[in-house]
C-alpha cells in the first residue's frame, strides 16, 4: 500500500471502526494491501495514542486490537439486562486451572482439584467461549488438552495469561504445583477421588 504515515493511520483507524470483530496485525496488513507489520503497529500505536484522552480508546487484547469505551464512562452506557447464570463452583475452579496451566488435560485438572470433573463443566467453558480444545498430549491415551482464548483474555480485560492475578498468592497456597508432578501423582493412586462435581454442586447450591 502506497501511502504516508497519515493516510496508513487512518485507514487502520476506518478499518478498525468497521470491523465487527478485533483485528490483529496481520489481519490489519493482509487487509490494507499487504502494509508492512511494522507500519502498522507504528500506526496503532499513534491511534491509541490520539484516542487515550478520549471516551473512546483503542486497545490491545490478545494480540487483537479494537475500540471500547473508556472504563470511567462505562457507567453512562449500562442498560439493564437480563442477567447471565454465573459460572458453578466447579466451573470457576476448572477455568482459573486452565488459565494458569494451559495446555492441561482433564487428567491434570481433576488432580489439582482433587475431585473428579464432570464433562458438563468442560463443556460449559467451551459453550462459553472461554476454553478450547488445544490438542493432545502425546503421552499414552493421547488425552485431550484444553487452553483458554482470545475471548477469554478480553471478557477479563486481559491483554495475555501474563496479566493474570494473583499467580504468587496462588502458588503459595499450592494451587499452582507442577502439573507433571500432580498428573504423576494422580497416575500412581487414583484411588482417592469421590467426589463428584455432581455431589459438589450440591454441597454448594446455595453458593
Amino acid at each position: 500500500m502506497n501511502s504516508g504515515p497519515g493516510e496508513l493511520q487512518r485507514a487502520v483507524e476506518a478499518t478498525l471502526f468497521a470491523s465487527e470483530t478485533p483485528m490483529s496485525v496481520e489481519a490489519l496488513s493482509a487487509h490494507l494491501g499487504d502494509a508492512a507489520p511494522g507500519d502498522i503497529r507504528a500506526a496503532l500505536q499513534d491511534i491509541a495514542a490520539d484516542y487515550a484522552p478520549r471516551g473512546i480508546h483503542l486497545v490491545e487484547r490478545a494480540r487483537r486490537w479494537h475500540f471500547e469505551t473508556a472504563p470511567d464512562l462505562a457507567h453512562l452506557l449500562r442498560r439493564e439486562r437480563e442477567q447471565v447464570r454465573r459460572l458453578s463452583r466447579a466451573a470457576t475452579e476448572v477455568l482459573a486451572i486452565i488459565a494458569y496451566h494451559e495446555p492441561v488435560s482433564r487428567a491434570e485438572i481433576e488432580s489439582i482439584r482433587g475431585v473428579q470433573t464432570a464433562k458438563g463443566t468442560l463443556d460449559v467453558l467451551l459453550e462459553a467461549g472461554w476454553a478450547r480444545v488445544a490438542g493432545r498430549r502425546e503421552v499414552p491415551g493421547r488425552p485431550v488438552i484444553y487452553a483458554t482464548t482470545p475471548e477469554f483474555l478480553e471478557h477479563f480485560g486481559l491483554s495475555s495469561r501474563r496479566d493474570l492475578p494473583g499467580i504468587d498468592e496462588l502458588r503459595a497456597t499450592g494451587l499452582l504445583d507442577p502439573v507433571d508432578e500432580a498428573y504423576d501423582a494422580l497416575t500412581g493412586d487414583d484411588d482417592g477421588f469421590g467426589v463428584t462435581d455432581a455431589q459438589e454442586s450440591t454441597d454448594h447450591r446455595a453458593d
